[in-house]
C-alpha cells in the first residue's frame, strides 16, 4: 500500500517520503507505526541530536519516536493523511484525510491538525 521513495519536497540528505502503491480511499487505515516514548525531562539530550526533529508528543508528558515509516511522512499545511495517537496499541495510526492516488506522495501537517498553520517549530527563529 506504501513504499519510500525520493521526494521532491525533501531536501535534506536522503530526500525521502512515503508514497502510495495503489489507491486508497479517504479514512482508509494506511499505516501503524509503533512508538518509543520517552519522558519529556529526557528531551534535552535527544535536542542535542539530529533526531530532534522527528520527536512526536506523546500524550502529556511524554514524547516519542515512530517506527516502521512513521518518521518519513513529509508535512504539508494542504495534507491527503492524518494520524491518529493509539495509547492502547503504542502506535501512530495513519488515515487517509482524502482519496489518494497511486503513486501520490503521502503529506502529514507536522503540527498534529489538518487545519493547523501555525509555523513549525524547526523554521521559528
Amino acid at each position: 500500500m506504501i513504499e519510500i521513495k525520493k521526494s521532491l519536497l525533501s531536501d535534506g540528505e536522503f530526500n525521502r517520503g512515503v508514497f502510495a502503491t495503489c489507491d486508497i480511499k479517504k479514512e482508509e487505515l494506511l499505516h501503524e507505526a509503533p512508538v518509543i516514548s520517552y519522558p519529556n525531562d529526557q528531551h534535552q539530550y535527544i535536542e542535542q541530536t539530529i533526531i530532534a526533529d522527528y520527536a512526536f508528543e506523546y500524550g502529556i508528558n511524554h514524547s516519542a519516536f515512530l517506527l516502521g515509516y512513521g518518521m518519513l511522512f513529509n508535512h504539508s499545511y494542504e495534507p491527503n493523511a492524518t494520524y491518529e495517537i493509539n495509547f492502547r496499541n503504542h502506535t501512530f495510526d495513519f488515515y487517509a484525510y482524502t482519496d489518494i492516488q497511486a503513486g501520490d506522495e503521502i503529506l502529514i501537517n507536522y503540527n498534529g491538525d489538518v487545519d493547523d498553520k501555525e509555523p513549525l517549530w524547526f523554521n521559528q527563529d
